[in-house]
């Protein structure tokens, strides 16, 4: 079905269809587009957001999480009558009030390796926002499997990392490319290290880029690069994420 923008769509997404990148065509993928994000807490908020003003056909929030108060200091789709509430459910009432022309979808579940498949289903974008890593390597096999392209950021205390990966293609690498055989890992929670809120709305300001720019592509393709923000000195640095060529997780989606 050919999708068209109405007079008030039109109007609402002026400054970004005037962008020779995007246009006409470019807000078109946009609205077809369904963005499958995982977490709605600092990376996933300021995403949502941004992905709602930019009028993302669908965005589907899986987190299972309520509300806290700690929250309220980097997590911007909530304010304090939301605590003890879903937040999934919190975080698609404030995408609704964004913008009434983005189909959301709540699911108040935990993402496992048993329903990620399911919860995964029909997206044509994941944008990985969860705080611990055993949650990310089952959202990036799932979008390995499925062949979605994964957006996947992370913060802690003033640092943060960004990724695109499309593990499926011959040169692309995937989440483990960059991981390993997923070994046990001793992170530390926000709670326990800390984190200044800008810096989760840096990187999930970035994030929500990236999975426009995975709908519609403008620019430097970026899978394959590794960004790391050091905003305690303001540094920005970018390498390459080499394709691991015994991963059995490239080769079993190559297969596919």
């Amino acid at each position: 079905m050919a999708v068209t923008l109405s007079e008030e769509e039109r109007a609402r997404y002026a400054r970004q269809i005037i962008l020779k990148e995007i246009g006409g065509a470019g807000q078109r993928r946009i609205k077809r587009a369904t963005v499958a994000m995982i977490g709605a807490g600092g990376i996933g908020s300021p995403a949502a957001a941004y992905l709602a003003g930019a009028g993302v056909g669908r965005l589907v929030i899986i987190d299972d999480d309520r509300v806290d108060t700690s929250n309220l200091q980097r997590q911007i789709l909530f304010d304090t009558a939301d605590v003890g509430g879903s937040k999934a459910q919190r975080a698609a009432e404030a995408v609704r009030r964004r913008n009434p022309h983005v189909d959301v979808v709540a699911l108040d579940d935990r993402i496992t390796v048993a329903n990620a498949a399911t919860l995964l289903a029909g997206a044509d974008v994941v944008l990985d926002g969860c705080d611990n890593f055993a949650t990310r390597l089952i959202v990036a096999d799932a979008a390995l499997a499925l062949r979605l392209p994964l957006v996947s950021a992370a913060v802690g205390q003033f640092e943060g990392q960004l990724a695109t990966y499309r593990g499926w293609e011959s040169d692309k690498p995937c989440y483990r490319c960059l991981v390993g055989a997923a070994p046990d890992r001793d992170e530390g929670t926000c709670a326990e290290q800390g984190i200044l809120g800008p810096v989760t709305g840096i990187l999930g300001s970035m994030a929500a880029l990236e999975a426009i720019r995975a709908v519609t592509p403008f620019g430097e393709d970026s899978a394959g690069r590794l960004t790391l923000v050091d905003l305690l000195d303001l540094r920005f640095r970018t390498i390459r994420v080499a394709k691991d060529p015994a991963c059995p997780g490239c080769r079993a989606a190559s297969a596919q």
